[in-house]
């Protein structure tokens, strides 16, 4: 993929592929070397993230950014040297991932209105995995409101069609409050409609309090000035009833952080504001106290189905089995909400994410957790759905098919309750609705779909090669030039997904299947939220 979408990118800009993937998942159980890149596109500009641990640059990349033997390693990072101190490609977060945000800002930029229509696709691919909202927790490089232009223009113009709630992340390191008192002139929570609105503060508050999760690195210390920092942020936002949301791997991190809002509760009490943690993957039984006393939530992601080989290597597998420990969450009656840490680590399909809380298993196959400490489907899905909607304001609003409530939903493949624990992840959907309208439609529902999105600029990869876990589209392919290897059925292609690939290419291959025979007795194939 990464040659074929080389040889079509034009001079001038990138190939980025920016996270959603672990080493792990391939057969060979390895990252690509640079070599390997190197050799693929040797002209064209590579950029390879790979959580939030490292970044791999081809030669022409290297050249494009301007890096050289005489380039300083940036603060919190590292540039790879080979033995006459030349940059070999290999881009290191220590001890953070600032190199990695602004390396990768560095890529040319698109027009607006190529912008918009790559937009759109993303919004119809996460329809396509069932998607109807998301909560976006901002990110390195996205200044408000230059940045939300593109979103804005598409709000206008009636053509978003997945629900989104933004928080506001501090681009401004030593200047975080200023950033916000600016933002709270400008915008406030629920400020918008159903379809786009600010959802208050985060993920980043302060930069002294990020303790980013590479688990290839040891836990970083954070700096001494963090508490007062915080302090000056968050007793300006709940002063000015501002939700705000926080980045927190490390329990030693969530307590420095809690003893600063229980300073700020208070001065300012926070009386039923939605502020919450994001992650808390080893948070401890006493800091998930302290959380749920101060009416607070935690937003989980399924980082630890790309990075729980890594954690296991550095803490052992017995501290692993508890990360996070969602079971203890719940039991507390603490607000819990599930998602992805997409796009930058982890991917945005939530099939994979509901996979991982069910089994406990990583993408590469490990079982990381006890029976305990997994989830049933139920509980599960209901943590995407009614739970996910404490956490932008609208629990009541949506996560339910229920009158009064958005009309959104989604029709699956197959049924989530019942499909083996393996083809959870493998799930799409065949017919999306949002505000009572279709935006996705294929299968049986393929004559009412939407009208198909031109491909803007013409050699996006998105021509040729679909979202996760698409198959590629055979006819889209030969027009392009990219060769398809004729595929050899064998036992295992139904484990491996191939039928549900074929069902996909060839039409009339699930004539002899009703797959809604039972879909309203075997209870609802929906995702709200």
């Amino acid at each position: 993929m990464l040659r074929e979408q080389a040889q079509r990118t034009p001079p001038g800009q990138w190939v980025r592929v920016v996270g959603g993937w672990s080493e792990f998942q391939f057969a060979e159980r390895r990252m690509p070397t640079l070599a390997e890149v190197n050799a693929a596109a040797p002209d064209t500009p590579v950029f390879i993230l790979h959580l939030y641990c490292s970044a791999l640059l081809n030669k022409a990349a290297l050249r494009a950014c301007g890096y050289t033997k005489d380039t300083p390693n940036p603060p919190g990072g590292e540039i790879q040297r080979d033995g006459q101190g030349n940059p070999t490609g290999l881009l290191l977060a220590r001890p953070n991932a600032a190199i990695l945000y602004a390396t990768l800002a560095k890529g040319p930029k698109l027009p607006p209105e190529h912008q918009m229509n790559s937009t759109r696709h993303f919004m119809r691919e996460l329809n396509r995995l069932g998607l109807t909202s998301i909560i976006d927790a901002g990110g390195g490089f996205q200044n408000y409101p230059e940045d939300y232009a593109v979103i804005d223009e598409l709000h206008k113009r009636g053509e978003m069609t997945v629900r989104v709630a933004y928080n506001l992340f501090t681009q401004k390191p030593k200047q975080e409050k200023e950033d916000f008192a600016r933002w709270i002139k400008m915008t406030g929570p629920r400020k918008g409609d159903d379809f786009l609105r600010c959802n208050g503060a985060g993920e980043m508050l302060v930069f002294s309090a990020a303790d980013f999760e590479d688990f290839l690195e040891p836990r970083p210390d954070l700096a001494a000035p963090l508490e007062g920092e915080l302090k000056e942020v968050v007793t300006v936002l709940a002063a000015n009833k501002w939700p705000f949301r926080l980045h927190a791997t490390y329990d030693e991190s969530i307590t420095r952080f809690l003893n600063v809002y229980e300073e700020v509760n208070r001065e300012v009490p926070f009386n039923g504001l939605h502020w919450f943690f994001d992650h808390c993957e080893t948070v401890s039984d006493r800091n998930l106290e302290r959380i749920k006393a101060l009416g607070g939530g935690i937003a989980i992601q399924h980082r630890m189905a790309y990075q729980g080989e890594y954690f296991m290597d550095r803490y052992g597998k017995k501290a692993a089995e508890r990360t996070p420990p969602i079971s203890k969450m719940l039991a507390l009656g603490i607000p819990v909400g599930a998602g992805t840490d997409a796009t930058r680590v982890a991917s945005y399909n939530p099939w994979v994410s509901l996979y991982w809380m069910v089994t406990g298993k990583t993408v590469g196959g490990v079982s990381m957790y006890p029976d305990k400490n997994c989830l049933s489907r139920e509980e599960a899905l209901r943590l995407y759905t009614q739970g996910s909607s404490w956490f932008s304001n609208e629990d009541g609003k949506k996560g339910a098919i229920r009158v009064g409530q958005l009309a959104d939903l989604a029709v699956l493949t197959d049924d989530y309750f019942s499909v083996p624990e393996e083809q959870i992840k493998d799930i799409e959907s065949v017919l999306t609705v949002v505000d009572g309208k279709i935006v996705y439609a294929t299968e049986k529902f393929s004559s009412v779909a939407p009208p198909t999105i031109p491909v803007l600029p013409e050699w996006s990869p998105v021509t040729v090669f679909g979202g996760y876990g698409a198959p590629v589209d055979i006819r889209k392919a030969a027009r392009a030039g990219v060769p398809v290897r004729e595929h050899q059925h064998d036992a295992g292609c139904h484990e491996h997904g191939c039928a549900h690939a074929a069902h996909q290419l060839l039409s009339g291959i699930e004539a002899a299947r009703n797959r809604y025979a039972g879909f309203f007795g075997l209870g609802c194939d929906c995702f709200a939220f």
